[in-house]
């Protein structure tokens, strides 16, 4: 498998994923993925972009009855 951004080799690995959303800034660390081995970039599988989206799924709808208190 190729690096989608520098074409170079992808290995099986741990990455972070970021995001910054609605207000708040969420990292999730050691998400397995494939990594780029020559500038790091991760790529996620299906399945763990799946438990990604549910993650901030989850959080998002915290958040909403989080400002509807205030």
């Amino acid at each position: 498998m190729k690096c989608l951004y520098c074409q170079s080799e992808l290995k099986r690995g741990k990455a972070t994923f970021t995001d910054s959303r609605n207000g708040y800034v969420i990292v999730l660390q050691d998400i397995p993925a494939w990594v780029c081995t020559q500038c790091g970039e991760p790529l996620f599988d299906p399945g763990a972009v799946a438990g990604i989206q549910d993650v901030l799924r989850a959080v998002d709808e915290r958040v909403e009855k989080l400002r509807a208190v205030a």
